[in-house]
């Protein structure tokens, strides 16, 4: 039995994890009955027709027909469902839905099959991590403040209702009632999460946190960025809200009709309440601690915080002060994976345990697979495709790229992340995080991944920090114009740095790539000096707006680490805001 079908009605938290230690004890088990039952359900689909499948249902013959694959496989089968086709392509029950990615990574978003088995897998993964969550941090009958945006949906040629992954879900009622069943309604109205203009909706979600703020029990978003953009916000208009508090009036800035009516329910005169928060706000030095000033009964503060997240994380623990920082659960437009069940960790820490029942999962070794896989990233045709184990078979340590089987129409689905296996939960595995294969800086020889990024962006980042300057955002890009290629790396700064500081930390960008092939071709000039580019203040902001413009949501947005040629807009817009660049002499 699935565990949504006792979750409907109630929310028992001990229940949830006795149900969750159940499935995780045997999870080969679990991981058989999962594969038998998507293929029960979906076995005589084209798709699977196509490679002989046959009826059956065991691992051992879907691995044996089945091929690995990519979203550019199976992009011509979505394509055909999106645009009306309604005979069982890659799902016995037609799809109604179809959730778009971020397209923060590779330019444009991809289509993605959505159905309730995947909403369901949803809930269950929120109703989980929740369980443990309030195990270790209980929280009461009260509010939350959650920086969460839908974006609009639209219809396919075929007349599906498409819109992003979140969106589908906020949507949904089953959303609304497991929030309801966990106590941790959203403080915003539904207009403020469903209005058509984001800072529009910031604006009322930070208003609607205030006027409730003793009551706000937790702090969170999707993501970290946007719990960071939300109070980078806040900086800039905190003292416009305690006017409306002040006044009862709502700003002019709010031209929304839905979003005035909600927002003039909530909104009455409160002097008071207005004085409280704008002597807070005047002592507070340099807004350190101000999630806690604000909401003094918030328990924690909540959302996604690994992977591109991470560098956030310092400027989210300024916001935060002593509120401990959670690590939202690990999954993709495509799916949910593991959840958060060891909620005490730092984020840098974090690992997420796999469901065994949401979907069927196996994992391609990185260390046994190497030379294949370096053969597939540049390319190559290949007559082996990389061998992959089962959900219980991973090793400690180890990495691997994770393959998704699900209940909406995925079969061996390369998903492109790469984890390290950080232990078990009985006897499913916990995955780490490591970072996206297709991410690489590279030009020769050389493997920079977005951690590796990451870390060089830190290291530089020190140098700002001790003239009390920071890096407010950064990516990178191989230019290969010249030759030889060399490493971009854009910056976003606060302040003015002055060419002398911004120089070395340009030095200490490229010593900080520390792989092999880097170093070595730097040192014979196969490649060639990095590049520092300094971008005007708000650049980011361009291309969150961009982002959004092309009907993205703010709550799934990702500052592209990598900007490749898919990615040209983004490119423009960072090359067209470059105030200054230094090349480097570290070799």
């Amino acid at each position: 039995m699935r565990m949504l079908e006792k979750m409907d009605n109630k929310f028992d938290p001990e229940e949830i994890i006795e149900e969750f230690e159940m499935l995780t004890k045997d999870a080969d088990r679990v991981q058989r009955e999962t594969l038998h039952k998507i293929l029960e359900e979906n076995g005589r689909v084209e798709y699977l027709e196509k490679w002989g499948l046959d009826g059956r249902t065991d691992p051992e013959s879907f691995k044996a027909c089945v091929p690995l694959v990519t979203h550019k496989d199976l992009d011509p089968y979505i394509q055909r469902i999106a645009d009306g086709d309604n005979s069982p392509i890659l799902t016995g029950k037609p799809i109604t839905t179809i959730s778009l990615s971020s397209g923060t990574t590779q330019g444009k978003p991809k289509f993605v099959p959505f159905n309730d088995e995947l909403l369901d897998s949803t809930m269950q993964i929120f109703k989980t991590s929740y369980a443990f969550r309030n195990r270790e941090f209980p929280i009461g009958n009260g509010k939350t403040l959650q920086f969460i945006y839908s974006s609009k949906q639209f219809e396919t040629k075929g007349g599906l209702a498409a819109g992003t992954a979140t969106t589908n879900v906020y949507r949904s009622l089953q959303f609304k009632n497991t929030m309801k069943a966990m106590q941790t309604p959203c403080c915003s109205p539904d207009e403020v999460i469903f209005g058509p203009d984001f800072q529009q909706s910031l604006y009322c979600h930070l208003l609607s946190g205030l006027i409730f703020c003793d009551d706000i029990q937790l702090v969170g978003s999707t993501f970290a960025h946007s719990i960071i953009y939300a109070f980078r916000t806040f900086e800039q208009v905190w003292e416009e809200l305690c006017t409306d508090i002040r006044e009862g009036v709502l700003t002019s800035r709010i031209t929304v009709p839905s979003i005035r009516t909600a927002m003039s329910k909530l909104l009455k005169p409160n002097p008071e309440l207005a004085d409280m928060i704008y002597k807070k706000c005047m002592g507070l030095t340099n807004w350190y601690g101000l999630i806690p000033e604000l909401f003094p009964n918030a328990k924690y503060v909540y959302g996604i915080m690994t992977g591109s997240m991470e560098p956030y994380l310092k400027k989210l623990r300024h916001y935060s002060g002593n509120l401990p920082l959670l690590s939202a659960d690990y999954g993709a437009s495509e799916g949910w994976i593991g959840a958060n069940v060891n909620p005490k960790l730092p984020p840098e820490s974090a690992a997420y345990a796999v469901l065994p029942n949401i979907g069927y999962f196996e994992f391609i070794p990185l260390r046994e697979n190497a030379e294949v896989l370096k053969k597939d990233e540049v390319g190559s045709f290949l007559s082996m495709e990389p061998k992959a184990v089962g959900l219980t078979e991973v090793k400690v340590g180890e990495e691997y790229e994770i393959i998704v089987t699900n209940f909406a129409g995925l079969y061996r689905y390369r998903l492109g992340d790469v984890v390290k296996v950080k232990g078990f939960h009985n006897s499913t595995p916990e995955l780490q995080f490591i970072c996206r294969r297709n991410l690489l800086l590279t030009i020769n020889i050389d493997k920079n991944t977005e951690k590796d990024l990451q870390l060089a962006v830190e290291a530089a980042a020190k140098l700002l920090a001790e003239e009390k300057l920071e890096v407010v955002d950064f990516t990178s890009h191989v230019d290969v114009s010249t030759d030889p290629g060399h490493y971009v790396i854009f910056w976003e700064v606060t302040g003015e740095a002055g060419d002398d500081l911004l120089k070395e930390c340009c030095n200490c960008l490229d010593r900080s790539f520390v792989d092999a092939g880097y170093m070595s071709s730097r040192k014979v000039n196969t490649i060639g000096a990095l590049e520092l580019r300094v971008v005007k203040r708000g650049t980011f902001h361009k291309i969150l707006d961009h982002f959004v413009g092309q009907g993205g949501a703010v709550s799934q947005f990702k500052t592209p680490r990598c900007v490749g040629p898919a990615n040209n807009n983004v490119l423009q817009i960072l090359s067209g805001n470059v105030v200054k660049s230094y090349f480097s002499s570290a070799f």
